[in-house]
């Protein structure tokens, strides 16, 4: 196991408060999507949430089956301070791969570059094992390379026969509402399950 893939070296960046991939709020493109969602039942996992802003909109709008998953406990930790009236037992400290439950919809904000490139198959089988049927992955994937990682980048012709192998209605275009650090190197994802 590289240090990227253990425990101890995510809690150490937020124990540090080296989290450059926390831009504050929930980002434009998981809220618009979010914005028209009218179901409010529906269950939703957040895997490597980091600071939880996109869990913080969901609840505040009345989604209330709202799950959040992350590897570092500090992560929930300071979404449990800031989001006071989160139930406790929808926060789950663990390993993605590892993670049981069935979803609605999955939201990706950053877990997916983070990954090692060389469990990226292992990442969208696990994502197709955790969606219902009628379940959905959306979110935003770097459209970019970078140096070394995390963060690890990528390219739709990359993406698109990763996911389609595993996901129907596979849909991956530019964003054209990032915010302005990430301004064109970013894609947004809506895919649905195959099962």
């Amino acid at each position: 196991m590289n240090p990227v893939e253990k425990q101890s070296y995510w809690s150490e960046r937020y124990l540090k408060n080296q989290v450059g991939w926390d831009c504050g709020q929930i980002t434009p493109p998981i809220k618009e999507y979010i914005d028209q969602l009218t179901d409010k039942s529906i269950s939703i996992l957040i895997p490597g949430c980091g600071s939880g802003h996109e869990a913080e909109y969901l609840w505040m709008l009345g989604f209330t089956n709202v799950h959040l998953l992350d590897f570092a406990p500090e992560a929930l930790t300071l979404f449990s301070e800031r989001v006071r009236d989160f139930p406790k037992d929808q926060l789950h400290c663990g390993d993605f791969f590892e993670h049981q439950g069935k979803y609605d919809l999955v939201l990706e904000q950053t877990l997916f570059c983070a990954i090692n490139p060389n469990n990226r198959k292992k990442y969208a089988k696990k994502m197709a094992d955790l969606i219902k049927p009628s379940g959905k992955l959306v979110g935003v994937l770097f459209n970019r390379e970078f140096e070394g990682g995390p963060p690890f980048g990528g390219s739709i012709a990359e993406y698109e026969p990763l996911f389609s192998a595993l996901f129907s209605s596979v849909y991956i275009e530019p964003c054209y509402n990032s915010i302005k650090p990430r301004e064109g190197s970013e894609v947004f994802i809506k895919m649905n399950n195959v099962q």
